[in-house]
């Protein structure tokens, strides 16, 4: 869709306002609630998870993997939308996600910590469901703030 297709269109506000919504309740439910049934709702059958973390399935057997694993590892974990952004069947957010590491998380046993993770992610969406995702974590920042960044060693 061209610049003058989107003004000409007028249902293309709502769309968005629909898409951020979407989204909004995505990191509600499945991430903050932990509710990972909510998936088959928000996800196209299709979905694909662009940048899903090396070994696991880019689609939405991998997300609901991610966020258990998360979920386990940070019991407590809060995801806060901090800025927003859409334009048509795209939304784009900066986030910030914090928890408590009270279980096992990349092989890193509890330590305790509370973190703070920085991150942006963008949303495709069709027909008010999520077909691709793209997110963007500071995990090596994650990783430093438990102590498992990377150290150079002199062996």
């Amino acid at each position: 869709m061209n610049n003058k297709e989107q003004y000409m269109n007028p249902n293309l506000e709502l769309v968005t306002e629909q898409n951020k919504t979407v989204y909004r309740r995505f990191i509600q439910e499945v991430f903050n609630e932990g509710r990972v049934d909510t998936l088959e709702q928000l996800l196209s059958p299709s979905y694909i998870y662009q940048d899903a973390p090396p070994g696991t399935p880019p689609n939405a057997d991998g997300l609901r993997q991610v966020v258990t694993n998360a979920r386990t590892a940070f019991p407590d974990l809060t995801v806060t939308i901090v800025d927003m952004v859409g334009e048509g069947d795209k939304v784009c957010a900066r986030l910030t996600t914090r928890g408590t590491h009270k279980g096992v998380f990349f092989d890193i046993p509890p330590t305790g910590k509370t973190i703070s993770m920085k991150g942006m992610t963008m949303i495709h969406l069709v027909d008010g469901r999520m077909v691709t995702s793209w997110v963007l974590n500071d995990v090596m920042g994650l990783m430093n703030q438990l102590g498992a960044g990377s150290k150079n060693k002199l062996d």
